[in-house]
């Protein structure tokens, strides 16, 4: 399986760039513990120090046992951030000292490829749910299944995570621990809903109730301004595919066949979803103009109040209450409408993976487990913004004192994420420019829209993309 994947692995290393929007666009950095702990106990931050270059490899010094990991940008100040959240870790724990690395996310797939096929990576990396399917592949990562029993065995998460922690259809092993979820969910303006006579605890419930509560909203004006129903990024984003699948999984549709070998996005189910979902554009729902924009260009559009509603994830709470606190007030969230076969959510995230060739795997192993922990995660989302992936914080005021993380709790049992299979990765370049070509379609850049042409494009897609899982 090693050899057959290496093809794949030059087409995945193109995808990087495209979907770099995971992260802030931050530097690789090294970090050691030692150097920053201090001012991080004080107040938290720190500077960046050190420059960009590999991990060296993990050592012994000082009677501490020196543990290197990878993580992306996941917050503002990523380094200090994170070592905020593992400073009680470090000092309950005085024999540990960690090497913290953060990639870009634009490069970050590249290096942990190289990683895995040299046997020259850190000890611990993150990695993206759709990235730890083709990196386990590889034959890179150390099997995690043994240690579940001290985050408190599978139960202990959210299960749509779990899938992601495996290769579909190759065995039971898991490759990584459930780090943070990312799904989005509908943010909408209490205040156009009431003039627009829209009940958001009714009329968001199904696509077709929903569909009724935009054209209601059509027309509305707001502070003199007249305001689009709905906002969403179309092609020049990071999201093309993420922000299709909750509808193509809604009508009956799915990715990739039950052979895992097959693609169907072409198949009617699938089609039936896209259609609904790009037509709300066609029929004046959805802003034009917001589809030539990325996601938070788009968001932006929502603070400023030129939007009744938008579909983004939890981030955008932690951004509402910063930067329009008063705009905060007027906003509710509502999970994700159902569709005809049923409600679900995109699932995606990042998890925590201990390469095989780690000299130091139990001290790894220590981190991760503290990293499951209730505490842990609830306090480095509050820092990131997205959601924990361990079910008990769910019971914590991480959601009682944000009334907007109410739609995420009870999303939560909604949540989806892709196959885990190895080819999924070098597949989304496929689905991405696809997908791209539907909005085209939609946006009349080939003419007047003709939904003729979108079953074309997803049949073109669906080929390519068989092509690419047989590899």
């Amino acid at each position: 399986m090693k050899v057959k994947f290496l093809s794949l692995v030059l087409a995945a290393s193109l995808l990087a760039t495209s979907l770099m929007g995971c992260g802030n666009n931050t530097d690789s950095k090294a970090t050691s513990t030692e150097a920053v702990k201090e001012e991080v106990n004080e107040d938290s931050k720190t500077e960046d120090t050190g420059s960009e270059a590999d991990t060296p490899a993990a050592e012994t010094t000082d009677g501490k046992t020196i543990v290197t990991m990878w993580i992306m940008p996941n917050s503002g100040e990523p380094e200090a951030d994170f070592l905020t959240v593992m400073a009680p870790f470090l000092e309950q724990n005085q024999d540990i000292d960690i090497q913290v690395t953060v990639l870009d996310w634009g490069s970050a797939w590249t290096k942990i490829t190289t990683a895995a096929t040299s046997g020259e990576g850190p000890d611990i990396t993150q990695l993206g749910t759709t990235q730890v399917a083709a990196v386990a592949a590889m034959g890179a990562l150390e099997d995690l299944t043994g240690i579940y029993d001290r985050f408190g065995g599978e139960e202990a998460f959210v299960p749509a995570t779990l899938p992601t922690t495996q290769i579909l259809g190759a065995g039971e092993e898991r490759f990584a621990a459930p780090w943070f979820i990312d799904t989005r969910a509908l943010f909408y303006r209490k205040d156009i809903c009431e003039a627009a006579g829209v009940n958001p605890e009714t009329d968001f419930e199904t696509w077709d109730s929903f569909k009724a509560a935009l054209t209601k909203m059509k027309g509305v004006t707001i502070e003199g301004k007249e305001v689009t129903p709905l906002a969403m990024p179309g092609k020049n984003d990071w999201n093309v595919i993420h922000n299709f699948a909750p509808w193509i999984w809604g009508a009956g549709g799915e990715f990739i066949a039950d052979d895992n070998k097959t693609s169907v996005v072409d198949s009617n189910e699938a089609y039936e979803g896209v259609k609904f979902y790009t037509e709300l554009a066609s029929e004046g729902l959805m802003s034009m103009p917001a589809l030539e924009k990325n996601s938070a260009e788009v968001e932006a559009l929502f603070n400023s109040g030129e939007a009744a509603t938008i579909f983004t994830g939890a981030y955008e709470i932690a951004t509402l209450r910063r930067e329009q606190p008063e705009l905060a007030e007027k906003i509710g969230t509502a999970p994700f409408p159902a569709g005809p076969a049923g409600r679900y959510a995109f699932f995606g995230g990042s998890g925590l993976s201990v390469f095989n060739s780690s000299a130091n795997k139990e001290a790894a192993y220590r981190i991760i487990e503290y990293l499951m922990t209730p505490d842990a995660q609830v306090a480095y989302q509050r820092l990131c913004g997205n959601l924990p992936t361990v079910q008990a914080t769910y019971e914590t005021d991480f959601v009682s004192e944000e009334p907007m993380r109410e739609a995420f709790k009870e999303q939560l049992e909604f949540g989806k994420a892709y196959p885990s299979v190895a080819g999924w990765g070098p597949s989304e370049t496929i689905l991405q420019k696809g997908l791209s070509n539907v909005w085209d379609n939609v946006m009349g850049v080939y003419g007047d829209y003709k939904p003729e042409q979108t079953k074309e494009f997803l049949t073109q897609t669906a080929g390519e993309s068989t092509v690419i899982y047989n590899e």
